[in-house]
Order: structure tokens, then sequence, then C-alpha cells
């Protein structure tokens, strides 16, 4: 009877000790397979944050946004980099059109998963910097990457057929850069002539996932029917400005002193209500409008050919 029992006993620890082995294996399979999961569900993060794009997290103020923004149901909008498509979701609701272009094709596949039953709504694979803008009468509304802001601006604003209005949601500096805000810019007082451009939201950090580091505001712009500068006139005030741009923080005056005569300049300034001295980015855009059809029409024409040949190779140009 002992001998039995001592063999019971070692045939029940022998079984325990299995049992914790399956248990150990079983955890360590579990470990792995969780790791695994969280490896590839953390792929795409880490390529938006690459690319400094940060996706919304509630749909309440997504909704919201679209809402404000005006679309109807007669509108197709172009939408850059949906992601996961919180956005897609909201323009799908009020668009008639919904075309979203997407570069990452795990995402591609699974928004055409998402938005499968949704026939309005087309999943564009392929980088928005090489698709054609050849649709017609359209409106782009989207949350871009950050890094690549000045590449979908310079395209969306150098197409061929613009959209007729943009809301963009970018980093504030680049919209203050955009907007002329608080001074004008270069880049601002290039755009305005065909579009109006404003900040009409300032949006929280923890709006977004990953939160970003910067400030982000959504960004509007409204192409203007007619241009303020006429089509004959645009490359004409194209380096006008420019010209004004090249001296940096000088004055204008000086800048400027081998087109107009002294008196033609503080009569100019006193009638636009600018300083003599004032340099390119103390001038407002309105300020800017009136002195360059001043120059249009007060310098003669063998001095304003010098700005068109003498400055800014096609290499240099910001728009």
């Amino acid at each position: 009877m002992p001998a039995l029992l001592m063999a019971l006993g070692g045939h029940n620890s022998q079984r325990r000790r299995g049992q914790a082995r399956e248990i150990r294996h079983g955890l360590a399979f579990s470990f792995c397979l969780c790791f695994a999961r969280r490896k590839i569900m953390a792929k795409p993060l880490r390529k938006r944050i690459a690319l400094a794009q940060h996706f919304f997290r509630r749909p309440d103020l997504v909704r919201t946004l679209v809402r404000e923004s005006g679309l109807a149901p007669s509108d197709t909008v172009v939408e850059i980099g949906p992601g996961d498509g919180i956005l897609t979701e909201a323009l799908a609701a009020v668009a008639g059109r919904v075309i979203a272009v997407e570069k990452d094709p795990a995402l591609v596949r699974r928004l055409q998963r998402r938005f499968r039953l949704q026939r309005h709504v087309e999943i564009r694979a392929g980088d928005f910097l090489t698709m054609p803008l050849d649709l017609g009468d359209y409106t782009v509304f989207a949350n871009i990457p950050f890094n690549r802001t000045a590449q979908i601006m310079h395209k969306l604003v150098k197409a061929p057929q613009p959209p007729r209005m943009a809301h963009l949601v970018i980093q504030r500096e680049a919209a203050q850069k955009f907007a002329g805000v608080p001074r004008e810019t270069q880049f601002s007082l290039l755009l305005k002539p065909h579009f109006a451009v404003e900040i009409v939201r300032k949006l929280r950090r923890t709006d977004f996932n990953p939160p970003p580091s910067v400030e982000v505001v959504l960004l509007q712009m409204k192409q203007r029917d007619p241009p303020l500068v006429p089509a004959a006139d645009v490359e004409h005030y194209r380096r006008f400005v420019r010209y004004g741009f090249q001296r940096g923080r000088h004055n204008l005056w000086l800048t400027y002193k081998s087109l107009f005569t002294y008196p033609q300049w503080k009569r100019i300034a006193r009638d636009l209500r600018f300083p003599r001295n004032a340099t390119a980015t103390q001038l407002t855009f309105a300020q800017w409008l009136g002195l360059f059809e001043r120059y249009r029409q007060q310098v003669k024409p063998v001095k304003q050919a010098l700005i068109l040949t003498k400055f800014l190779s096609e290499e240099q140009q910001v728009l």
C-alpha cells in the first residue's frame, strides 16, 4: 500500500508539472500573439507620425466642422489622407460625391471595406500630389499631414482647375502665413487675389490622436470670382510683389525708387495711408493692391519690363 500511494503521488506530481508547463507555454503564446497584433496595429500609426498626421478623435466634432462648412448634396468633395475614415463618414452624410485619396495600402483596404455599401464614396489608392484634379467644380475638405502642407497648398492653388473652396486642418503657424495674420506675407499676398483666406476655428490638441505638439486650426479658402487681379496682370503682380520682398526688412521706397519718383511715392503713401518708410510686411493686402494699381498706371512700360525680366528664376518661385 505505501508503495502504491507513493506511485500515485509521483504520477500526480508529474501531471501537475505538465499542466504548469502548458499554462506557461499558453501564456507565452498569448503574449507573443498580443505583441504581434500591437505591432501590426501600430504600423499605420507610426507611418502617420512620420508624416506628422494626427487623426480626429471625436465624431461629434467632425460632424460639427462639416456642418458649418455649408456642404450640400450637390457638392463633390475631395479628402486628402482619410486615415480610418472618421472625416470621410461625416462628409458622406452631406455631400453628393466623396473622393477620399489614401496612400497607405492597408488603410485603403480598410476604407474600402468600411464604405463598400456607399456608392457615392470613392476610395482612391495613391498619392494626392500626383493625382490629376480634373474634377470640374469641387471642394476640398481634409486633415492633411503637416509636413506636406506646402506641397499640398502649391498643388491646390496652381492646379488648372483649383477647388471652389478648401477647408484644411493645418498647423496654426502655416495657416497664419497663408492668411497673412498678423501681417501679410509674400505667400498670402500672392494667394489673396485668387482666394479669400480665413482661419475659421482653433482646435485643441486633445481633439487628435496622437496629440500634436503644435497648435492646429481650420483654414478656409474661397475662390474669388472674378479674381481681384485680372488674368492679363497676374504675372506683373506676382513679380511686383516678389520684387518688393527682395530687400527683406528694407523700406519699400528704397526697393522701388528705380520705378517711382520720390514725389510719386509721397503721394501714393499719403493716398493709401501707409508710412513712406514702410516695409513689405507693414502694408495690408488692400494697400498692396492699391500700390500695384499705381505701378501699372504711372510707371512707364520700359521700367515695368525690368521687373518681368530682371528678377527671379522659375526655380525660386513661391507660387
